[in-house]
């Protein structure tokens, strides 16, 4: 991957590791939601099909210290779960699985990330739904990186029966999903 910088300081996903390691990337930054997307999939009737659905509103923010490391929180409001089927997504609102009655937001808490190659970042931390955490370990694809907005792409795979979310008849439902995030920070 070449390297180059354009006359708004944007420089190319390869170098975010050395942003990082430089200080440039060091500070305060909050979730852009118009440029990020939390969407999950998972295999239905047998695998047959695919539900694809998402969040639609999503908030976050994030911490990188001098030395790169990075602390984050991404906050999805499971009341705006969509599958673009209103009876499904009415379902998924209620205590068969996200019970936002009682638990409205879906966190994932980064609790130390650090880049892993020029344009990675390995992560760990923690996913609750539904009034259940669960540890995470994920790595993110850096998308964009300059000393303004960073864009991650990070695919996790989650056992949603760990949240409690059993609810599938004759077990047509697999027990794990897809979480695809791609997060737009920007300079707070």
């Amino acid at each position: 991957m070449s390297e180059h910088k354009d006359g708004a300081g944007s420089v190319a996903q390869a170098d975010f590791a050395a942003l990082a390691a430089d200080g440039t990337l060091a500070g305060h930054w909050v979730l852009d939601p118009a440029g990020s997307r939390a969407e999950f999939h998972i295999k239905h009737f047998w695998g047959a099909m695919t539900v694809h659905g998402s969040f639609t509103r999503l908030s976050g923010e994030a911490d990188v210290s001098a030395d790169g490391s990075i602390t984050a929180t991404l906050t999805m409001d499971a009341t705006s779960v969509n599958t673009k089927n209103k009876r499904r997504d009415k379902h998924l609102r209620s205590a068969d699985f996200f019970d936002v009655e009682q638990h409205p937001n879906m966190v994932l808490t980064v609790t130390g990330a650090k880049p892993a190659g020029p344009a990675t970042l390995a992560g760990q931390g923690g996913l609750e739904a539904a009034g259940r955490a669960q540890p995470v370990e994920f790595t993110a694809r850096v998308e964009e990186a300059t000393a303004q907005a960073v864009v991650l792409r990070a695919e996790i795979e989650v056992d949603r029966t760990r949240f409690g979310m059993t609810w599938s008849p004759l077990r047509m439902s697999a027990p794990k999903a897809r979480g695809i995030v791609t997060a737009r920070f920007v300079r707070a």
